[in-house]
């Protein structure tokens, strides 16, 4: 009977229930064994120093995270191990969910009506319909495509950008650096769902900011490392951008004394946007194991040139 290690996350016996049902035939742990006999597969999130290199016999790392960054820097995952990262209909519905809830309450001035309700100002704003305002998605994968689909089933213009070509129904999409600059040009509001690669680090800077309509908004749901904060806070002091909605940042949790804090024009949310959920994260990697043991690639194995 083959074991499954489900460690480093503090509801690690919550999957490990739902692994005994998707895996009857698997033995599934929670603790490093001590007796030496294979785990060739471990469940991580961020795992304590050491663990990973501590199993015997060690064949597939499964991610509770769809960014892998942590992995592939921390050097734990021993050489010639894949790494499978996690891309699970949960997921992927809470990330479409928490863009559209800050892309729309932006666009109907739900934000600016907040507050002017401090100040009982009735002070109605001019309305525009979603197919008057651009909206670029950075990232058109896994996350970004069914993200920038759904803004323009809502009726959003809507670009998306990658680093390679993508097809996305009813969006415009450019890939390559080359034309990055285009995708953004003219753009109301900046989704960014990147992966933390060397290639997304402090992409979203001045330069780029400058290339977005006048008032523009940015929702960074992807990662802290794809924004130059003091480029941000500049634009926004000086009204190239009318607000942000930030769900990740470069220190997590984020420090009390940061700025973003105390800004009325930013909605600071503590990397929430796109949770692993436990029931429907284990049939996912459920099926990973399977497909392995058919001597199979399973979906969504990183690629560590890439970094995702």
């Amino acid at each position: 009977m083959k074991r499954v290690l489900v460690a480093a996350r503090a509801d690690a016996d919550a999957f490990a229930a739902e692994f005994r049902v998707a895996l009857p035939d698997h033995e599934i742990i929670t603790n490093v064994p001590d007796d030496g006999l294979p785990v060739p597969y471990a469940v991580v999130g961020r795992p304590l120093p050491g663990l990973l290199a501590a199993l015997p016999g060690l064949e597939l790392v499964l991610s509770l995270n769809a960014g892998v960054e942590h992995l592939i820097a921390s050097g734990e995952v021993p050489a010639g191990v894949p790494i499978v990262r996690m891309v699970d209909p949960g997921l992927v519905d809470g990330m479409v969910e928490w863009v559209a809830a800050q892309v729309l309450a932006w666009h109907r001035n739900l934000i600016a009506y907040r507050r002017k309700q401090d100040a009982r100002a009735w002070e109605p704003a001019a309305e525009k319909l979603a197919h008057e305002r651009i909206v670029t998605v950075l990232g058109a994968g896994a996350l970004g495509g069914p993200v920038a689909a759904m803004l323009a089933t809502i009726g959003f213009t809507v670009r998306a950008w990658s680093r390679t070509p993508r097809a996305v129904p009813g969006v415009a999409t450019f890939a390559g650096r080359e034309t990055l600059a285009e995708a953004v040009s003219g753009a109301d509001v900046l989704v960014n769902l990147l992966p933390a690669t060397a290639d997304t680090v402090d992409l979203i800077d001045r330069a780029l900011l400058d290339r977005l309509a006048r008032g523009a908004f940015v929702v960074n749901g992807g990662r802290g490392t794809a924004i130059v904060d003091k480029d941000l806070i500049a634009a926004l002091d000086d009204g190239q951008l009318s607000g942000a909605a930030l769900d990740v940042f470069h220190t997590e949790p984020l420090p009390a004394d940061d700025p973003y804090w105390l800004r009325e024009d930013v909605l600071v949310s503590p990397h929430v946007a796109a949770p692993t959920h436990v029931s429907t994260a284990v049939g996912v990697m459920a099926d990973s194991v399977r497909r392995w043991e058919r001597s199979e690639t399973p979906p969504n194995v990183v690629d560590l040139d890439r970094g995702y």
